[in-house]
């Protein structure tokens, strides 16, 4: 029987992705989390440049759905940052933390997306900038594009390309060795740079979190937020409106503000980290793609045992309870509670989790790294013990 997330035209290991660019340049620096290039512009054999893509996926569609109910622009800010955090969250885990270049890309159906919307999501993106900025990080923006694509866009997408240069002797390897701990960071809670409780979603395995929690009102309604071609049957198949209250420690979240929660960025937390108190980890690891799974990309002959996960977050609960995805397949499309890894020396543990404390991040020591014939990841879960 086909996975759950695959039933609706999406997939967490993009197989087929993977094959299609198996054969290109790996770059200069080896099993980097994102591919180091030749200092084109300036030809300094000591420093390499980075460039990254990526959107902010499917949870655009939950923000449509939210804004049309509720009217609430601000919905579209948290959008901006679901699209730039993607990005260069993705370059801070090769040691990239600051003065990066960021380009903008939108593609919208006019008859359904108005310019007060890409408004809104050009004054989130400026609003984080700037919060980065409070932290010592400069990030630019270079402008970007705005298009009007209603015959290939349903409602709207939102990307972010991100560029920078960097001294190769910064760059972080993924080198992941046998007696390395593996720390995770929660992707939940409040840190000292959130202006309010996040409820750890994050922008992957957010077409299967919309159609398992949310009812067919949504089907009838407004049907361009789904592929014409999925079945009908797997199509938002849970009980909730957005506006549903769910209580979280005595206070009331509607399920639209848990979904569409905005992405954490760790780039404050890495760029104190890295750059001062010069820690050098064994591998960074954003676990978006692939979530538990997504090291397995970056290991060779080593076991990854994952046996003191963070207790799942409300948002994960409901969705483990509603969801159509076996339990297994929930760590393989969801962060569950947990975003970021660090692979690192037992001799670092300390000094990680006291950074991560002056954020107020949650962090611990969530397992271990050992040696094995093959590529493995072993995960721990309250419903036992997974494999990948």
């Amino acid at each position: 029987m086909a996975k759950r997330y695959e039933s609706l035209g999406v997939s967490a290991s993009k197989t087929d992705v993977e094959k299609a660019i198996k054969n290109l340049d790996k770059g200069i620096v080896e099993n980097t989390f994102c591919k180091v290039l030749p200092d084109i512009g300036a030809g300094d054999s000591s420093f390499g440049n980075l460039m990254h893509a990526d959107t902010a996926g499917t949870k655009t569609n939950l923000a449509y759905l939210w804004w049309k109910e509720t009217g609430d622009l601000s919905v579209w800010k948290s959008i901006a940052q679901d699209a730039l955090v993607m990005n260069i969250d993705d370059l801070a885990c090769v040691g990239a933390c600051n003065q990066i270049i960021i380009s903008s890309t939108i593609g919208r159906n006019k008859h359904l997306i108005p310019g007060e919307v890409i408004e809104a999501v050009i004054t989130g993106t400026d609003e984080l900038l700037k919060m980065y900025r409070d932290f010592g990080i400069h990030i630019y923006s270079g402008g970007g594009e705005t298009a009007d694509v209603g015959d290939i866009v349903r409602t709207i997408d939102v990307g972010i390309t991100a560029f920078c240069r960097l001294p190769l002797a910064k760059v972080i390897k993924v080198d992941i060795k046998p007696g390395d701990v593996l720390i995770g960071l929660a992707s939940y809670g409040q840190s000292i740079y959130e202006k309010k409780y996040n409820s750890g979603i994050g922008s992957n395995g957010l077409t299967a979190a919309r159609h398992d929690l949310l009812s067919k009102y949504y089907l009838e309604n407004f049907s361009e937020t789904v592929a014409p071609q999925t079945n009908p049957e797997f199509v938002y198949t849970g009980p909730f409106r957005l506006t549903d209250q769910h209580a979280l420690d005595g206070i009331d979240y509607t399920i639209g503000e848990l979904l569409t929660s905005p992405t954490r960025t760790y780039v404050p937390f890495l760029n104190e980290l890295l750059n001062v108190k010069n820690i050098r980890p064994g591998g960074l690891i954003h676990c978006t793609g692939g979530a538990h799974t997504k090291v397995k990309k970056f290991i060779k002959n080593l076991k990854i045992i994952k046996d003191q996960l963070f207790d799942a977050p409300p948002v994960f609960n409901l969705i483990s309870k509603h969801s159509l995805c076996s339990k297994e397949e929930l760590y393989e499309v969801y962060n569950m509670g947990q975003r970021l890894e660090i692979y690192a020396k037992p001799s670092d543990v300390d000094k990680i989790l006291r950074t991560a404390e002056l954020f107020k991040i949650d962090a611990k020591v969530m397992g271990r790294v050992e040696a094995y014939d093959g590529e493995m990841v072993e995960l721990h879960s309250p419903w036992g013990v997974f494999q990948y």
